[in-house]
């Protein structure tokens, strides 16, 4: 297994055009902390389950713009339908990080059914995911970047990482701020 934030900042590298939705708890905390709290990174924590429909919707309405999902194993395993939807609507310019370390977090540390039974990659291609992976060592990391990297249909990819604690930063947990300064992030660059 893999330590989940230096994992994140390889396959974050590189990708600073990139608009990033990200899912509650750790994954918010470590993509705020790699960027920086850049404003193309909407560190959305307090909706579990909604990343991955979040991102499609961000990924449709903005075409021309790569699309990154950044979340863990329980916060997708809360709506892990959406993936059907993704693949139905195969945006080219969205891709999804799974971190996986088999735990609900936030809520204490419960093991999710991926530290057992579920397998996301599986779910993923079974609900029609052309392009999938999974990540259990560092090895292996350069593969994800070279799919987040290259254009083409949606990707998902599950990245095994160890349990331990998110970055230690202090994101703004305002939802209508958050909101309100990624949307004019986005607007502003869609004249550029």
């Amino acid at each position: 297994m893999l330590e989940r934030t230096p994992a994140l900042a390889a396959l974050l590298d590189g990708t600073d055009d990139r608009l990033i939705v990200t899912g509650l708890g750790s994954a918010a905390n470590d993509v705020a902390y790699i960027t920086d709290f850049a404003p193309r990174a909407f560190t959305m924590d307090g909706v579990m389950g909604a990343a991955a429909s979040l991102g499609l919707g961000v990924a449709l309405a903005q075409p021309a713009r790569e699309v990154l999902v950044v979340t863990g194993d329980g916060e997708l395993l809360m709506n892990i339908g959406t993936l059907a939807t993704i693949a139905l609507q195969n945006p080219q310019n969205l891709g999804i990080v799974v971190l996986d370390n088999g735990l609900y977090g936030l809520t204490g540390g419960q093991t999710t059914a991926t530290a057992t039974v579920a397998d996301l990659e599986t779910v993923a291609r079974g609900l029609g995911i052309r392009r999938t992976l999974t990540v259990r060592s560092d090895d292996e990391l350069t593969a994800a970047h070279e799919l987040i990297a290259t254009p083409g249909d949606t990707a998902v990819i599950v990245v095994k990482v160890a349990p331990g604690p998110a970055a230690a930063v202090r994101i703004d947990r305002d939802g209508s701020r958050l909101r309100s300064n990624f949307r004019s992030y986005v607007l502003s660059e869609v004249g550029r």
